[in-house]
C-alpha cells in the first residue's frame, strides 16, 4: 500500500477495537460476575488470581505462534485475516460456553479456551502495521491503534458492564461478540493484503525458544518472590508473635510476605526472562532490562486493581454482583475517559518535558491513587473511588506513551523487534504476579478481618507504582 488515505488507518487497525471490547468485557466484567455466583466469598480473589495466571499462560504461547504461523502463510486471502477470520469464529463458540457455564470448571474452560481464540487472532493482527503501512505513515496508524485500544474502556464501562448491571448476562456476551464480528468483517473485507508468495525459511524453534525462555523466568521469578516473601513475611511474623499472638502474627507475616512476594517476583522475573531470552545483552544493556521492569511493577498493579475492584465493591458497599458491574462500568467509564486524555497528550508532554520524567510523574500518581483508595475500606465512598480513578487514569494514560516512548530509545535499531519482544514480559507477567499473588493475600487476610485483605493488596499495588518510580534510576541512557 503504496499511498494511504486517511480511512486506510481506521480499517487497518479497526479489529483492535473488537478484540479489546472482547477482552474487556471477559477479562473486568464477566469473569469476576461469574466467579462472584460460583466461588464462595472466601475464595473469590484466589479464583480469580488462578484463572488470570493460566490465561495469561495460554496466552504468552498461543499469541506468538500464530503470529509465527502467519509470517509463515501463503494463504491466497493474506497472511493475517484468515487467522483473524478463523479465530473470531471460535471466539463466538467459547462466548456462548461462557455465557451458558453453570459452576466454576465450566467457566475455567470457557475462559481459558477463550484466551486461546484470542489469541489466534491476536498474534497475526499485529502484523498489519508493518506489512502494510510505509513507514512515513506508521506514527499516524499507531495512533489510531492506540485510541482504538482505549475506547473499549470507555465503551463495555457503559454498554456491557450495565447490561450485565441489570442481570442480562445473556445480551451482555450478544453485544460483545456483536461487535467482535463486525470489527472482524470490516477488516476480512476491507483490508487488501497480497499473498505471499514463498514461504520464509527463517527458523521458527528460535523465536518459540525465547518466548518459552521468558515464561520460564516469570516462573522463576515466581518462585523466588515466594521465597524471599515467605522469608520477610515469617521473620516479621516471628517478631510480632510474642506482642501480637499467633493469629495475628500470621496475618502480618501473610500480608507484609504477599507484599514482598510481589516486588521480588517483578525484578527477579524480569531479568531472569530477559537474561533467557537475550544473554548477555541483559547484562550488557541493563537500563533496557530496567525499562521492563519499571514497565511491569506498574502494569502488575494496574492491571490487578481492575481486576479486584468488582469484588472489592460488593464487600464494601454490601452489594450484589449485578450492583458491582454497574458499579464497576461507572468506574471504568471515568477511568477510562481519564486514560484516553492523558494518553492523547502523553506524547506531546514526553517530548517537551523528557520521557523519563513523565514515566515517574505517571507512577506517583498512580500511587498516589493507589493509597487514597484504602480509605475507601472501611469509609465507602463511590465519590472518593471516583477521584481515585481520576487521579489512576491520568497516570495510567501517561504511562502508556511516556513508558513506550522511552523504551523504544533504549533498544539497538537494528534489532528492536528481539528486545521489544523481552516487553511481553511485562504484558503477561502482570495479571501472573498482581492477581496470581494477590488473590490468595487478600482470600486469607479477608478471612482473619473482613477488608483486612484489600488493605494488604491494595496497598501492595501502590507500593508497586511507588517503585516502579524508584526502578527508574537504573534506567540511565535515554538513546538508541
Amino acid at each position: 500500500m503504496s499511498k494511504m488515505r486517511w480511512y486506510d488507518h481506521i480499517t487497518i487497525n479497526i479489529f483492535w477495537l473488537g478484540l479489546n471490547v472482547r477482552n474487556t468485557a471477559v477479562g473486568s466484567v464477566f469473569t469476576p460476575y461469574l466467579l462472584a455466583l460460583f466461588v464462595p466469598e472466601s475464595g473469590r480473589n484466589t479464583a480469580l488470581g488462578f484463572i488470570s495466571t493460566a490465561g495469561l499462560v495460554i496466552a504468552m504461547l498461543v499469541q506468538p505462534a500464530a503470529g509465527l504461523l502467519s509470517d509463515r502463510s501463503t494463504c491466497r486471502l493474506g497472511r493475517r485475516r484468515p487467522f483473524i477470520f478463523v479465530g473470531t469464529m471460535f471466539d463466538l463458540l467459547f462466548l456462548a460456553a461462557l455465557a451458558f457455564a453453570g459452576n466454576f470448571w465450566m467457566l475455567l474452560a470457557a475462559t481459558l479456551l477463550i484466551q486461546f481464540s484470542a489469541n489466534v487472532s491476536h498474534g497475526p493482527l499485529q502484523g498489519l502495521i508493518p506489512d502494510l503501512v510505509p513507514e512515513e505513515y506508521r506514527g499516524r496508524s499507531s495512533a489510531v491503534k492506540a485510541v482504538l485500544e482505549l475506547v473499549p474502556i470507555i465503551l463495555v464501562g457503559f454498554t456491557i458492564a450495565q447490561l450485565v448491571g441489570k442481570g442480562q448476562l445473556g445480551w451482555a456476551v450478544f453485544a460483545t461478540a456483536a461487535v467482535l464480528v463486525t470489527t472482524m468483517l470490516l477488516t476480512v473485507l476491507l483490508v487488501k493484503e497480497r499473498p505471499l508468495r514463498e514461504k520464509p525459511t527463517a527458523s521458527f524453534k528460535i523465536p518459540m525458544l525465547r518466548v518459552l525462555g521468558m515464561l520460564a523466568g516469570i516462573a522463576l521469578g515466581g518462585i523466588a518472590g515466594v521465597i524471599g516473601g515467605g522469608a520477610i513475611g515469617g521473620l516479621a511474623g516471628l517478631i510480632a508473635w510474642p506482642f501480637a499472638g499467633q493469629s495475628a502474627a500470621a496475618a502480618i507475616a501473610v500480608g507484609i510476605g504477599g507484599i514482598v512476594a510481589m516486588v521480588v517476583a517483578v525484578v527477579a522475573g524480569v531479568w531472569s526472562g530477559a537474561y533467557a531470552t537475550l544473554g548477555r545483552d541483559a547484562l550488557n544493556r541493563s537500563p533496557f532490562t530496567w525499562w521492563v521492569v519499571n514497565r511491569l511493577l506498574f502494569l502488575a498493579a494496574a492491571t490487578s486493581f481492575q481486576g479486584f475492584l468488582p469484588f472489592f465493591l460488593m464487600y464494601a458497599f454490601d452489594v450484589s454482583a449485578e450492583q458491582a458491574a454497574s458499579m464497576n462500568g461507572n468506574l471504568m467509564t471515568v477511568i477510562g475517559l481519564f486514560i484516553l486524555l492523558s494518553a492523547m497528550v502523553g506524547g506531546w508532554i514526553a517530548d517537551r518535558f523528557g520521557k523519563r520524567r513523565v514515566v515517574a510523574l505517571s507512577g506517583l500518581l498512580a500511587a498516589l491513587g493507589g493509597g487514597a483508595v484504602l480509605t475507601t475500606i472501611w469509609l465507602p465512598s463511590m465519590e472518593m473511588l471516583y477521584v481515585v480513578g481520576i487521579v489512576i487514569g491520568l497516570g495510567t494514560g501517561l504511562f502508556m506513551t511516556g513508558n513506550w516512548a522511552l523504551g523504544t530509545g533504549l533498544v539497538p535499531a537494528e534489532e528492536a523487534g528481539r528486545y521489544l519482544g523481552v516487553s511481553n514480559l511485562a504484558g503477561a507477567g502482570a495479571g501472573m504476579i498482581g492477581k496470581g499473588i494477590g488473590g490468595p493475600v487478600a482470600d486469607y487476610l479477608n478471612t482473619y478481618q473482613p477488608g483486612l485483605g484489600y488493605f494488604a493488596i491494595f496497598a501492595g499495588y501502590a507500593l508497586l507504582f511507588a517503585l516502579s518510580v524508584v526502578s527508574l534510576a537504573g534506567v540511565r541512557q535515554t538513546r538508541r
